[in-house]
């Protein structure tokens, strides 16, 4: 006897309503969708490894990411020195960054240098980034 197939109850979520590692979650496969169509292979790691929140290996062989999920666009020390990418949404922009050379940018044209959050604790986000930081981001994004 055979049973209908039943379709898939779809409805969109409400980001603003799930927990933080809901967002972490749909962040990654946001994020992993897009990586996919430039031949990643994306795993989400259950626990941080070496700071990254998930691994994206490139069909090629050759090509081999960590990666630290941000909600925002963010630098810290805590980052430095792992060789690790940042990558996070703004606008329904994908960006995935190198996160020493662009704590090396922004650390070079010194518009947060004087700030406690930089100056004292190396460590600085942003909700939306400002202009002159979107300038930056600008080939790191993954469109």
């Amino acid at each position: 006897m055979s049973h209908p197939i039943k379709p898939l109850a779809l409805r969109k979520i409400d980001y603003g309503k799930l927990n933080s590692r809901q967002k972490e979650t749909y962040n990654f496969h946001r994020i992993a969708a897009r990586l996919a169509e430039y031949g990643y292979n994306s795993i989400l790691l259950s626990d941080d490894w070496l700071g990254a929140d998930f691994i994206a290996y490139h069909n090629d062989g050759e090509r081999f990411y960590r990666i630290q999920l941000k909600g925002r666009m963010t630098i810290d020390r805590k980052y430095l020195g792992r060789d690790l990418y940042i990558a996070f949404i703004h606008a329904d922009r994908v960006y995935v960054y190198p996160h020493d050379e662009m704590a090396d940018r922004i650390d070079a044209v010194g518009r947060i240098n004087e700030s406690e959050s930089w100056s004292k604790h190396r460590s600085y986000s942003w909700p939306s980034p400002p202009a002159w930081l979107r300038e930056q981001l600008t080939e790191f994004e993954v469109a």
